[in-house]
């Protein structure tokens, strides 16, 4: 059984205005049978803290195509993406990089 995590999400470049415009989250996630990996946090942010529009954030299984993905200060591509195993106390910034009119 994986314990539950502690992380620090963030949004930015608007992406905070899906999250009632709050950028920073201290969030704890509850104990699961298997790891926490991206692709599980993708889902739990759209159930528990995605406020409106979440086809802004979300495409299919991961985040929308100009949406950059950092973990720790890396790329998450970099991390193995959706497959990266999330550590307690890790920090995901979300910044949008569409700039609609």
């Amino acid at each position: 059984m994986a314990a539950p995590l502690s992380l620090q999400l963030e949004f930015g470049g608007g992406a905070e205005l899906l999250f009632d415009g709050i950028r920073k989250h201290q969030v704890t996630l509850p104990s699961q049978k298997k790891p926490w990996d991206v692709r599980n946090l993708l889902v739990w942010i759209k159930e528990n803290l995605l406020k409106e529009r979440p086809e802004l954030f979300v495409q299919g299984d991961s985040v929308r195509p100009g949406i950059l993905v950092l973990i720790n200060d890396a790329d998450w591509e970099l991390m193995g993406e959706l497959d990266y195993l999330l550590q307690d106390q890790d920090n995901v910034v979300f910044i949008s990089t569409l700039h609609g009119g």
